[in-house]
């Protein structure tokens, strides 16, 4: 086809067929047509409709629009706004059920600060108010870019780009920003080493890749990963994910020293009080003590994990639709596909793999991502 055109289909109407267009219409002013699919990222769309709106503005048209479609009737023109929320930060239901993990872990994070309280009453004398505030304060922190960038990436285990990631992710990355009207520096990309085809977000600006994702992923495949990823900050996914994983921490702490202590008690039983049944028992007795309170905090942060992994699957689902809404579907389908392929999001087979699952099949978000780009192309 020439250009790209059936000229038998389309081609220059005359006079009687457009004036009979502008009555069905209804437009008795000057219009631009636009022809295009609105989910293509590369059409810049935004542009255009900030070029409509000044414009409206500036008096030149109306300020009406009309999606065309069998469905559509004339003089059923509806005034133009922009309703342009799919690059908007707005809380989303996902990030509302995070604070379940929070609400669960809270009382035990609350008791295992004060056992580090008691210990750090040897050397200061903060009262318990001052140092649990304290270190909930210390959660604001995560939150803060520089301290992203330099000190939550290296605790995650990620690094800054080389080069040749950084001009493979800045490609994707650009073309995802500008889907979203977001600035370039409002986020921070960081490369975990891993073999895996695997991206998360953490806390408020922190977008971490895995290295074998950037190298083994085409580039429209690895900008529908990022446009997910995207759709976690942009829907707050991760603010209460991150302040629940931020209480876990005394409580993991705590569990671990308990569990260390339990296995010195127990081979100290073994090396030096054998010889006396008072001093064995004592020292099993011990022991049992110091596992019961470590399987204590160590059950409440298990529950909270169960209940933080059941949220963030609906988490999942959500940064698909925005991902959808931005127009890099068909890109994070096929990524996924590909996981799929390499062996990975599987449908957990037990009940205890279904706890622990922190995603949902690869497959499903396949089917529901599909399901929603017909719904957006119905709507249109």
């Amino acid at each position: 086809i020439p250009n790209g055109i059936d000229h038998d289909m389309f081609r220059p109407q005359d006079g009687a067929a457009v004036a009979e267009f502008r009555r069905r219409r209804g437009l008795d002013a000057p219009f631009f047509l636009y022809v295009a699919r609105l989910e293509h990222p590369a059409k810049n769309h935004v542009r255009l409709i900030r070029a409509f709106e000044r414009l409206v503005a500036d008096g030149a048209f109306d300020g009406r629009r009309d999606p065309p479609g069998p469905r559509r009737r004339s003089g059923n023109a509806r005034p133009y706004r922009v309703r342009m929320h799919v690059g908007d930060r707005r809380v989303e239901s996902s990030a509302v059920a995070a604070l379940v993990p929070v609400v669960v872990v809270l009382p035990v994070s609350l008791a295992a600060l004060a056992v580090c309280w008691w210990i750090a009453g040897w050397f200061t004398d903060v009262t318990y108010v001052t140092f649990v505030l304290g270190y909930l304060a210390g959660a604001v922190l995560l939150f803060v870019k520089p301290v992203q960038r330099v000190v939550v990436a290296r605790l995650l285990g990620a690094r800054p780009p080389t080069r040749d990631e950084r001009v493979r992710l800045d490609t994707a990355w650009r073309s995802v920003l500008q889907a979203a009207r977001l600035p370039r520096d409002r986020y921070v990309l960081a490369v975990l080493p891993a073999d895996e085809l695997n991206a998360f977000a953490c806390g408020g600006h922190l977008v971490v890749v895995t290295s074998l994702a950037i190298d083994a992923l085409p580039r429209d495949e690895l900008a529908g990963v990022l446009a997910h990823e995207l759709g976690h900050h942009l829907g707050f996914h991760t603010v209460a994910l991150t302040i629940a994983q931020w209480l876990s921490v005394p409580v993991l702490l705590l569990s671990r020293i308990g569990f260390f202590l339990q296995n010195v008690a127990t081979a100290a039983t073994h090396s030096f009080a054998s010889h006396s049944a008072a001093l064995t028992a004592i020292g099993r007795l011990v022991s049992s003590l110091l596992t019961a309170v470590s399987w204590l905090f160590l059950s409440g942060l298990l529950v909270a994990n169960a209940a933080g992994n059941m949220s963030g699957r609906g988490a999942e689902f959500q940064a698909d639709q925005r991902a959808v809404m931005l127009g890099f579907g068909p890109q994070l389908s096929n990524a996924l596909r590909r996981v799929v392929a390499w062996g990975g999001g599987e449908r957990p087979h037990s009940f205890r793999e279904h706890l622990a699952a922190t995603h949902p099949p690869a497959r499903t978000r396949v089917a529901k991502i599909e399901a929603m780009r017909r719904a957006l192309d119905a709507a249109r």
